[in-house]
């Protein structure tokens, strides 16, 4: 699978959640913050998507601390963004 299907197929997973925020967050992100990230950072991001809304949106608000120091990192950059 080359580059351009993977990030297609992470586009996906972003924008296609059960929660409108998240398709907006995880969206913006993808196109603004993603492409500046360190591989270590970007597999990070790419573990957060594949989570489920109910579990990645507590890590988002705040409300439940990551365990994994780079996804510490990814979610504190998450939390940044502003959604235009």
């Amino acid at each position: 699978m080359g580059d351009r299907e993977k990030l297609n197929r992470l586009r996906w997973r972003c924008t296609r959640r059960a929660m409108l925020e998240m398709d907006l967050l995880l969206g913006e992100f993808l196109d603004r913050i993603f492409p500046t990230l360190n591989p270590e950072q970007a597999d990070a991001f790419v573990n957060l998507a594949d989570m489920e809304d109910l579990e990645l949106w507590p890590l988002v608000n705040g409300s439940r601390e990551c365990s994994d120091p780079v996804q510490a990192e990814v979610v504190a950059l998450l939390r940044d963004v502003r959604v235009k």
